[in-house]
This record gives structure tokens, C-alpha cells and sequence, in this order.
């Protein structure tokens, strides 16, 4: 009886290119990758700044409220213009409304006092309540970031008690000379404006 010739070890060992491992699929983007999702706009709520005490605050905290901030001074022909603004805080508080005053001596050097000549200056001659915050640069070198952010789409201050009017979503809605007054129907316009908003 004959034997059938044994197939050599390398033979019986071979491994069909057709039966080898297949490397493993890619996998399929994710959501994430296919539809980025857009940058969120800088907003006046990504800032902080200090208060006159020196205390440093998030401007977030102010979210879903509107922002009325003024470049303040103590020895300009505007500054009456507090009176006016502590009313306008008084009158508008309980409806949404946030005045913010950031003292500067960009201009004429009206405004050479301390933090706290500031406050004592406020809290005597006007009787102010509203956030009253450290003495900053709206203009140039030095500009605070709250201020590059206020001035990138309207106009920087040119002088003392320029206003702008931020609205719930921390963006810019409106911005007013120093001319402007706290009583004003064009800035009560915008500020009712902004209140409306969501």
C-alpha cells in the first residue's frame, strides 16, 4: 500500500495571504470633529476688574442684566453728571439695570485722586451706590482690557462721562458721548432697549 508523500512543514504551515489578519477599519469622525462648533464672541462678561477696595470681581457677574459704564472724574466740568447716574441707578435697579463707574485721568488730569479720596468723594458729594471701580486707561498704552474690549466696535471715550450701554449677553448695544446726559431720552431709549432683549 502506498503512502501519500507528507507535505512539507513550511507547507502545511503557510498562511493564505487572502486568510491574513486584515488591519482594523478606521474609525468614523465623531460629531465633534465634523461639525465644529463656532467660537463664542468675547463678551464684557469674560472680564474682572477691581473695585475701588480693591477687590477683584468677574464682570459675569452681571450676566442677564444691562450694564450702563461710565469713565468717570471728580473734577470735570461732567461730574455734576453723578447726581444723574446714582438717580438713573435708583430708577432703573429693580428692572435690570447696573450703572458702573471706572474713574480715568486720560483726560485733563480731572481725575488725580486715590481709591479712596474717590470713594469718600462719591459717597459724600453724591451720595453714590452704584459699583464704583478702580482708576483705569480707556485709551493708549496701558488701555484696560475692559475698555479695548468697549472700544473695538464704537468709539473710544474722548472725555470724561462717555457712556456705553452693554446688554444682557455682555455685547455693546450703544455708546454716547460725555454730552449725553444720565437723563437723556436717547440714552433711556437704549437702555430701555436693552432691557427689552433676552
Amino acid at each position: 500500500m502506498k503512502t501519500l508523500p507528507l507535505l512539507s512543514l513550511t507547507a502545511a504551515l503557510a498562511v493564505s495571504p487572502a486568510l491574513a489578519a486584515k488591519p482594523a477599519a478606521p474609525k468614523p469622525p465623531t460629531a465633534k470633529s465634523e461639525t465644529p462648533s463656532e467660537k463664542k464672541p468675547m463678551s464684557f462678561h469674560d472680564l474682572s476688574a477691581n473695585r475701588l477696595d480693591g477687590k477683584p470681581e468677574k464682570l459675569s457677574s452681571y450676566q442677564g442684566k444691562v450694564v450702563l459704564v461710565v469713565n468717570t472724574a471728580s473734577e470735570c466740568g461732567y461730574t455734576p453728571q453723578y447726581a444723574g447716574l446714582e438717580k438713573l441707578h435708583q430708577a432703573y435697579k429693580d428692572k435690570g439695570l447696573v450703572v458702573a463707574g471706572f474713574p480715568s485721568n486720560d483726560f485733563g488730569g480731572q481725575e488725580p485722586g486715590s481709591s479712596e479720596e474717590i470713594k469718600k468723594f462719591c459717597e459724600l458729594r453724591f451720595k453714590v451706590t452704584f459699583p464704583m471701580f478702580e482708576k483705569v486707561k480707556t485709551k493708549g498704552d496701558g488701555q484696560s482690557p475692559v475698555y479695548a474690549f468697549l472700544s473695538k466696535d464704537h468709539p473710544a471715550p474722548k472725555w470724561n462721562f462717555h457712556k456705553y450701554v452693554v446688554g444682557k449677553d455682555g455685547q455693546v448695544k450703544a455708546a454716547f458721548p460725555s454730552a449725553v446726559t444720565p437723563d437723556s431720552a436717547e440714552l433711556k431709549a437704549a437702555i430701555d432697549s436693552a432691557l427689552a432683549q433676552p
